[in-house]
């Protein structure tokens, strides 16, 4: 692939999305954009991006743009969060609320972690009951967040981490895929956001969940996330990130909570946690 053409597609992509793409990464342009510039009817990158530097056409700028946001994504990935979620997290939050908690997920892809964190409510049985939880999933891709609205996934999906019993107990066969129950479809509200605009249409929230996310943005770019993300952060509330990444050295806005690896808070601020 030319350098030109590299650039173009690689600063196309963070303009728009803030994804960072290195240049040994360029067989991922290579991978997802040819069959979009086929399409088209472009026998190759370099008359993709011709076209793209001369006509700008929102339509294929939206569709490369989601096809290289899709990441990687599965039930109860990592394990540990969502039990810190059940154990740690909810129980404080319920002390501290009066019937209803607000959560997001951020970067929520093809729904398999907002509907962990439903699970993860629903299993916790009568302690729950009576309370309400708005779950809502946000994602740049249009894509992911239809088949996210679906619940419907295919048997290697549903094998990726979800116990037998929950799939047997919370999931029905349709055809050849498992699809999630309804009324637990119905806990996740899903919308198309940009990470890099402002999420003050979305509320404030008292969990977050941005996890394996971060990963993929520059520093300026990071800190640009979790500004926005504090500034819809209840006072209290948590934020989860994945294992490998930190707010340190890239924002002070948070600060760990102490014991709790992936969790974060407001400075200055006192979490909601169980025993606090």
């Amino acid at each position: 692939m030319k350098s030109e053409v590299f650039e173009l597609l690689s600063g196309l992509l963070k303009r728009r999305s803030g994804l960072v793409l290195p240049k040994d990464k360029a067989y991922l342009l290579e991978t997802r954009l040819t069959p979009i510039g086929r399409k088209y009817g472009f026998p190759g990158l370099e008359e993709l991006a011709r076209h793209i530097r001369s006509e700008m056409p929102e339509e294929i700028l939206t569709q490369i743009t989601e096809i290289m946001t899709t990441n990687e994504t599965s039930f109860f990935r990592d394990r540990r969060p969502f039990d810190q979620f059940s154990k740690v997290v909810l129980p404080g939050m319920m002390q501290a609320r009066a019937g209803r908690v607000r959560i997001w997920n951020a970067g929520c892809s093809s729904g398999q972690e907002p509907y962990s964190l439903c699970l993860s409510i629903r299993e916790s049985g009568e302690a729950m009951s009576g309370w309400t939880f708005d779950i809502n999933g946000t994602d740049i891709s249009s894509e992911m967040l239809n088949k996210a609205r679906a619940g419907l996934y295919t048997q290697f999906e549903v094998q990726r981490g979800l116990p037998i019993r929950t799939l047997i107990r919370h999931f029905r066969k349709v055809e050849e895929k498992w699809q999630i129950d309804s009324s637990l479809r119905s806990m996740v509200t899903f919308r198309q956001h940009n990470l890099l605009n402002s999420a003050e249409d979305l509320g404030q929230f008292d969990i977050v969940f941005c996890r394996n996310v971060l990963i993929y943005f520059d520093q300026a770019t990071k800190a640009q996330v979790l500004d926005g993300i504090a500034d819809r952060l209840a006072d209290d509330g948590i934020l989860f990130l994945g294992a490998a990444e930190t707010v340190l050295g890239v924002s002070n806005r948070f600060v760990p909570v102490p014991g709790q690896r992936g969790m974060y808070h407001l400075a200055g601020r006192t979490p909601a946690l169980a025993g606090g």
